[in-house]
């Protein structure tokens, strides 16, 4: 079994955000770049996503998430807040990690399964204290990557 999204390094960073909106900005200017994406429509999908309902996890994690046409493939990309920023997150506290995931348009099961693995991963403890801890974007990805290589073994 393959993985169920495809990270690549560049989708990996630490970002200066002050607000919800900056943060969905970078994160769709993340996606644009890595994954060849159209920024307009990429930010479109987060924001519309969004106002269904706050994708704040809990314990300083968001992950917001859409599908979008000109996607092959579940993509995702992780920024790493400087400083916490409110995210109306299900348990009031601020996020500082911030996981995306953008799925192709008629994915139904493919999204949502790509979205709890991302989730599992999120819970976990140890993963969630090495994320914050990483000195820096490769550590962060060779996290991530750990744990996808162990999952689909």
């Amino acid at each position: 079994m393959g993985s169920l999204f495809t990270i690549l390094p560049e989708a990996v960073g630490a970002i200066r955000a002050d607000s919800k909106p900056a943060i969905l900005g970078q994160l769709a200017d993340r996606f644009a770049t890595v994954y060849a994406l159209d920024r307009s429509d990429v930010l479109a999908k987060l924001q519309e996503r969004e106002k269904l309902g706050s994708t704040g996890f809990g314990r300083g994690v968001a992950i917001p998430h859409a599908r979008l046409a000109g996607v092959n493939r579940p993509v995702a990309a992780l920024l790493r807040l400087e400083a916490p920023v409110a995210f109306d997150a299900a348990d009031g506290r601020p996020v500082d990690i911030v996981f995306g995931l953008l799925s192709p348009e008629h994915a139904g099961a493919t999204h949502l399964h790509a979205l709890a693995a991302i989730s599992r991963m999120m819970r976990d403890e140890e993963m969630h204290a090495a994320l914050t801890q990483a000195p820096g974007p490769e550590a962060i990805y060779g996290l991530i990557c750990n744990v996808i290589d162990r999952d689909a073994a």
